[in-house]
């Protein structure tokens, strides 16, 4: 085996593309291809699998790129040492997480991660959908709920609380509310019902179903957005609305939900220095921020 063909395989398993692949590494596509060709000869099976969307790893891709990244750490650990240099994490680490908590929050403190880690690459994932470890969409993935099974390690991340939020328009231009009762004749923003991508996302039944859903997203982003724009009453995560000077809280003291976010990771990739230096940086910033997670 040629070891240097190790390098242009995990190039082309983070860049998913050769021409991408190839200009990182200073060379030309067909050597990045003749490269990776010459490892699955050598190994005696394909390595990727190509699509319209790029080159993903096969089963054995997968299992070899463990194996290669665990080298490549070895090696910056070792140059780091003889080097005397300053930080030297470098990679890809792809992150999944809900939207909210995703941009309100992991987008900013994912910034600082990549400042104190300059060779650090960062993806995150902030989408209105459940990110799998399963597929192999993500390195690490927040999650609202705790897998029952399956090679992964597992963390409690952070309770969060989620309160009823309407702007000061709607209020104004609807009857009051002094408790649990009056919101059945309220307009109210919410999720379709039929495209909830979790049971942890299920709140109305728990205040008794409003009559009316003026508004309804996928994204709780949107929800919010609509809410402040004067839509209706929204079920919304306090670390996100407390901070959107155009919503208010309501009846906080009689209705509140709390939710978990579970965090996890591939078995095979606790050994990797960027998976562990992320791993905990995500759990630091969990627990520097939690009077916002619950709303205090």
């Amino acid at each position: 085996m040629d070891w240097d063909n190790l390098r242009f395989f995990l190039e082309l398993s983070r860049a998913k593309k050769l021409t991408v692949a190839a200009r990182r590494l200073g060379v030309d596509h067909t050597t990045v291809a003749r490269r990776v060709q010459a490892l699955e000869k050598s190994l005696g099976q394909p390595l990727f699998i190509r699509s319209g969307s790029g080159y993903a790893p096969t089963e054995a891709g997968r299992r070899l790129l463990v194996q290669v990244e665990a080298m490549e750490s070895a090696f910056r650990a070792i140059e780091q040492e003889d080097s005397g240099t300053a930080d030297q994490l470098s990679g890809l680490v792809r992150i999944g997480a809900t939207e909210g908590y995703g941009v309100e929050l992991l987008a900013g403190q994912l910034a600082a991660l990549t400042r104190r880690h300059p060779h650090l690459c960062v993806d995150l994932l902030a989408v209105p959908r459940m990110v799998r470890l399963s597929r192999h969409e993500a390195d690490i993935v927040i999650t609202l709920e705790r897998p029952e099974r399956g090679p992964y390690i597992i963390t409690k991340l952070t309770d969060y609380v989620l309160r009823l939020y309407a702007s000061a328009d709607y209020l104004a231009a609807h009857p009051p509310i002094g408790g649990r009762d009056d919101l059945r004749q309220h307009r109210f923003v919410s999720y379709i019902e039929d495209l909830l991508y979790s049971k942890e996302l299920h709140y109305l039944d728990d205040i008794g179903r409003p009559r009316q859903i003026a508004l309804r997203s996928t994204s709780i982003l949107a929800q919010q957005r609509a809410a402040a724009a004067g839509a209706g009453i929204a079920i919304l995560p306090s670390f996100a609305a407390r901070r959107d000077p155009a919503l208010v809280e309501l009846l906080a003291d009689q209705v509140e939900f709390t939710r978990t976010f579970w965090m996890l990771m591939p078995v095979e990739s606790k050994d990797l220095a960027r998976m562990r230096v992320t791993w905990d940086f995500l759990r630091d910033m969990a627990r520097q921020h939690q009077d916002l997670m619950m709303g205090r």
